[in-house]
C-alpha cells in the first residue's frame, strides 16, 4: 500500500533589503494558500527565507547583524504562517537566522524548522557546512560571511517521525557533502527537505559559475539515489541586491530522477505526489546498508578532516 504525501517546494524570488518581514510572510502565505488549493500536505520554504541574504555584506556593528535574526519562533511577524498551517492543515519548513541564549551565552545559527499540520514545530536543524569566509575580503564582488555570522550547527542531522514518514533537513551548502545524506540515510530517512540561497557567481572560483545549476541538481540527485530517499530542494533566487542567485527548485525521487522542477526565478510552487514507500526498493536492495556497508573500512572519513596525499 502506497503512502502518498503531496509536497511542494515554495520557491521565493528575490528579497531586497528594503522588504520587511511582513511583506515576505504575505508572499509565503499566498504560496501556502495555493498549495492547500492543490491538495498539498507539506510545503518547503528556502534558507533564510524571511530576509535578504545578509552574509553578502561585511557589517562591523553587531546590532545591525542581529537585526536579521529571529529571537523567537513563532514571532509576531511569523505567527501567521503557523496559523495558516492549522487553518489549512498544511505542514511547512522554514529557514531563518536564529539568535538564542544557550549555555550562558548568545549563539547564532542558520536554522530550519519543520512544522506539522497542527502548527507545531516537530523538528529543528542548524546548518553545519558553513561556506565562505570569516574576515572582510573587499576584493570580492560580494561577501559570503556565513563563517563570521553563524556558528556551526550543534544538532547533527536528526530524523523525525512526522506526517506518516521519516523526515530530515539540511541547508544549502550541506547538500554538496555526501556525509549529510548518509547520516540521515543511516536513520532510514524517507524525505530530506532543504532550502538554499546560491549565488551564480563564485568569486574564488569563477570557472564554476557556468555549472551552478548542474552542480545543484547533481548533488541532490546523487544524495537521493544513494540513500533511497526523496529530496526536496527549494531556492530563494533571482537578482537580490545586485547578486544573481540560481533557481532550479526541484523534487527528486529515490530513483535520483527529478520529478518536478521550477521554471522561473520568482515566487513559484513546485508540486509532486511523493510515494514514501518508493524508498523501500532502494533501501532493501542496492543500498541495503546492513548487508553491504563496510564501516570498518571508512574510518578515515571521520578521523581525517583535510586531504593528505600519500608519500
Amino acid at each position: 500500500m502506497s503512502r502518498i504525501l503531496t509536497v511542494a517546494a515554495g520557491q521565493l524570488g528575490p528579497i531586497q533589503r528594503s522588504h520587511d518581514r511582513a511583506s515576505v510572510v504575505a508572499r509565503m502565505l499566498k504560496l501556502m494558500e495555493q498549495a492547500a488549493a492543490n491538495g498539498v500536505d507539506l510545503v518547503a520554504f528556502p534558507e533564510l527565507a524571511l530576509t535578504t541574504f545578509f552574509p553578502r555584506w561585511f557589517m562591523a556593528d553587531q546590532a545591525e547583524v542581529d537585526s536579521f535574526f529571529e529571537r523567537e519562533m513563532p514571532s509576531r511577524e511569523t505567527a501567521p504562517l503557523f496559523e495558516a498551517a492549522r487553518r489549512l492543515k498544511l505542514g511547512f519548513t522554514l529557514g531563518y537566522a536564529e539568535l538564542v541564549e544557550q549555555d550562558g551565552r548568545t549563539r547564532r545559527f542558520n536554522t530550519q524548522i519543520m512544522v506539522d499540520k497542527t502548527g507545531s514545530v516537530v523538528g529543528k536543524y542548524r546548518k553545519i557546512h558553513l561556506p565562505g569566509h570569516r574576515e572582510h575580503e573587499p576584493w570580492r564582488a560580494f561577501q559570503h560571511l556565513e563563517k563570521r555570522y553563524f556558528e556551526v550547527g550543534d544538532l547533527s542531522w536528526p530524523v523525525w517521525r512526522a506526517m506518516g514518514g521519516l523526515f530530515g533537513m539540511c541547508i544549502c551548502n550541506d547538500r554538496r557533502w555526501p556525509e549529510t545524506y548518509r547520516v540521515m540515510g543511516l536513520q532510514g530517512v524517507e524525505m530530506i527537505l532543504l532550502g538554499y540561497n546560491t549565488p551564480v557567481h563564485n568569486p574564488p572560483a569563477p570557472d564554476h559559475d557556468r555549472l551552478g545549476d548542474f552542480h545543484n541538481h547533481l548533488v541532490m540527485q546523487a544524495g537521493a539515489y544513494q540513500n533511497g530517499t526523496w529530496v526536496v530542494g527549494v531556492a530563494k533566487c533571482g537578482v537580490e541586491e545586485g547578486c544573481d542567485m540560481i533557481g532550479g527548485s526541484a523534487i527528486v525521487a529515490p530513483t535520483g530522477e527529478i520529478v518536478a522542477q521550477a521554471i522561473t526565478r520568482d515566487d513559484e510552487l513546485v508540486i509532486a505526489r511523493c510515494d514514501l514507500d518508493a524508498c523501500k526498493s532502494y533501501k532493501t536492495t542496492t543500498f541495503n546498508f546492513e548487508r553491504h556497508r563496510e564501516p570498518d573500512q571508512y574510518r578515515m572519513i571521520v578521523e581525517r578532516k583535510g586531504a593528505i596525499e600519500p608519500p
